[in-house]
């Protein structure tokens, strides 16, 4: 019952070489971590806001969606350096 509340976690992928391909096949890609995705569903004025945590829980990027296209995100480093 406790499983049904938990976040899924996704698998973050990158390509191994830079190419402007729109599709990749899977042995064209790495796997560079995982991630959980949420969506605020708060009134805010036509204002998409997605939170991406890693599997700590630690908020690593809020991402701000505006209906008109534009996009602005806040990337949090826990790094000490």
């Amino acid at each position: 019952m406790q499983d049904d509340f938990l976040e899924p976690i996704y698998d973050e992928i990158a390509p191994l070489n830079s190419s402007s391909k729109n599709i990749l096949k899977s042995s064209e890609i790495k796997i560079t971590g995982s991630a959980k995705l949420s969506m605020d569903e708060g009134s805010h004025d036509d204002v998409n806001i997605f939170i991406k945590k890693d599997a700590n829980d630690n908020i690593s990027e809020i991402k701000f969606i505006c209906s008109c296209g534009k996009t602005k995100a806040i990337i949090l480093d826990y790094s000490d350096g």
